[in-house]
């Protein structure tokens, strides 16, 4: 089941809200302007393993991968690829300094009003990073809504919504730039936790010993149903005809067995992929 958040205006919301209006809205690269250059601008936030760059400078994860496979059918010979922070990501396609957005970003109702998606192309449950050892015996996040337990979140992330719709202040909250930085946050205390995707938390634990996934972990009830978010590839509201186009030939795609191992190779289950289909981008964006 998904996790609807409210409509109301919310911290990140306003603070995405003010970027767009700092930056302006530029006219969108059109379709025929991209095919005639032969180059797409594909933003990624390095956020493993959904979307980053790895050593050598390749664009690996979920998003780049079927991006490329999606784009190339599109007869796009070239993709400039372009790295920023999460919370750049939506200003920057307002902004027009990239095309496309292939970081796995979840639908959310506040999003589709600044951009417009393609069909999801994944599906994934929350999870949280801890000490080793888990010395706070933290299981939720709900156990930061009392006390004065700190909890780390990636500015511009969804655990924003889902902390403040479980009652957690935001005195409990510690914001951080990055993926990056998680380790380091709670590994020193800063944080008793980080809380970001499953996915996302099991592969900084796979980094360092100084810190685990939660095991027992249990899942986040909002509104009577279990938190699950639904990724999908993000375009300029005025991009219709790019993602149109790009939505055709990843409907094609998504029925192949190349895509299903592309997902699960970077840690999605049968589970997860098959519920990528569950919803569609209209049902997610216009949640209550």
């Amino acid at each position: 089941m998904r996790y609807n958040i409210k409509k109301g205006v919310t911290l990140l919301a306003t603070t995405a809200a003010l970027s767009c209006l700092t930056l302006g809205v530029a006219n969108a690269a059109s379709l025929e302007e991209i095919k005639n250059k032969g180059t797409v601008r594909i933003a990624i936030a390095n956020e493993i393993p959904y979307g980053y760059m790895d050593m050598s400078g390749e664009a690996k994860g979920p998003g780049p991968e079927v991006a490329k496979h999606v784009v190339e059918a599109m007869g796009i010979d070239n993709i400039q690829w372009e790295v920023t922070n999460f919370s750049s990501l939506i200003p920057g396609l307002r902004a027009d300094r990239f095309d496309i957005v292939a970081a796995e970003m979840a639908v959310l109702p506040q999003r589709c009003e600044s951009v417009i998606y393609s069909v999801p192309n994944s599906t994934y449950g929350e999870g949280l990073l801890v000490k080793a050892g888990n010395p706070q015996d933290i299981h939720a996040y709900s156990d930061f809504a009392e006390g004065d337990m700190k909890v780390a979140i990636m500015a511009g992330a969804d655990q924003l919504e889902m902390l403040q719709e479980l009652g957690v202040p935001q005195s409990n909250m510690v914001t951080i730039s990055s993926n990056a930085d998680a380790i380091s946050t709670v590994s020193t205390g800063r944080a008793a936790a980080y809380a970001a995707t499953g996915m996302t938390a099991s592969e900084l634990a796979n980094k360092s010993d100084e810190v685990q996934i939660v095991e027992q972990f249990e899942d986040p009830v909002i509104g009577g149903e279990e938190v699950r978010s639904w990724g999908a590839f993000a375009f300029a509201s005025d991009s219709e005809e790019l993602r149109d186009a790009f939505n055709k030939h990843l409907v094609e795609f998504k029925k192949t067995d190349e895509w299903k191992e592309i997902l699960s190779s970077y840690g999605f289950s049968e589970t997860d992929i098959e519920a990528s289909f569950k919803r569609t981008t209209e049902e997610l964006c216009s949640a209550e």
